[in-house]
C-alpha cells in the first residue's frame, strides 16, 4: 500500500509541476505576441506618418510652383540687331499658393538661372514689370499673370551673352519651395526685332 501512495505522490507531483510549466509557458506566449502586437502596430503607425509625411511634402511642392504660360519674347535693337531683352510671362500652377517674385530680396525668394554655350549666370537679376492681370505686388498669386524681363544688354546677366541667330539659351527658374522651371530656347536663322520663341 506505501507503494501505491508513493507512486500516487509522486504522479501527484508531477503534474502539479506539468501545470506550473505551462502555465509559465502560456504567459510566455501571451507576453511574446503582446510585444510583437505592439512592434507591428508602433511600425505601422510609424509609416503611415512618414506617408503622410510625403504627401504633405509633395503637396507643398506642386502648390509652389509656376508655369510658363505662352511663348518666350526676346527683342533685338541696333543697326545689327543685338538680342536686348527676354521676356516671358508666368503664373502659379493650378491650385498653387503664392510665390514671391521680388528680385532684391535676400531670401525666400524666386532666382533665375541663365545658361548658354558662354556664360553661365546662377543668379540673374530680372524685373517683374507690370502684371498682365494682378495687383502689382511682389507675390505671384493664384490668377495672376506676371512678366519676367530680363534685359540681356544692360547687366542683368553677368558676364552679358552676344547671343547671335541659331544659338540656344537656357532658363531655369527657381522658386523656394515648387519645381524648377527649365526652359530652352533656339534663336531663329535671322533675328528680328521682335521674336517670339516656342
Amino acid at each position: 500500500m506505501k507503494k501505491v501512495l508513493r507512486l500516487f505522490r509522486l504522479a501527484r507531483d508531477e503534474q502539479g509541476i506539468t501545470g506550473l510549466e505551462t502555465a509559465i509557458i502560456l504567459i510566455a506566449f501571451v507576453v511574446v505576441a503582446t510585444i510583437f502586437a505592439f512592434v507591428v502596430l508602433t511600425t505601422g503607425v510609424f509609416s503611415s506618418e512618414r506617408g503622410k509625411e510625403t504627401v504633405f511634402a509633395g503637396l507643398q511642392k506642386a502648390r509652389g510652383s509656376m508655369e510658363l504660360r505662352g511663348g518666350v519674347v526676346v527683342t533685338a535693337t541696333g543697326t545689327t540687331l543685338a538680342v536686348d531683352d527676354i521676356q516671358l510671362a508666368v503664373a502659379t500652377a493650378a491650385g498653387g499658393e503664392s510665390i514671391p517674385m521680388d528680385p532684391v530680396a535676400t531670401n525666400n525668394r524666386t532666382v533665375i538661372a541663365y545658361r548658354d554655350d558662354s556664360t553661365v549666370d546662377n543668379d540673374v537679376t530680372y524685373a517683374t514689370g507690370t502684371d498682365i492681370v494682378g495687383d502689382n505686388d511682389t507675390l505671384l498669386e493664384p490668377g495672376e499673370l506676371k512678366v519676367i524681363t530680363i534685359d540681356v544688354d544692360g547687366g542683368d546677366i553677368s558676364p552679358a551673352p552676344s547671343l547671335a541667330a541659331n544659338d540656344r539659351f537656357t532658363l531655369e527658374i527657381q522658386t523656394p519651395v515648387g519645381a524648377v522651371i527649365d526652359i530652352t530656347r533656339q534663336l531663329p536663322a535671322e533675328l528680328a526685332a521682335v521674336m517670339q520663341l516656342h
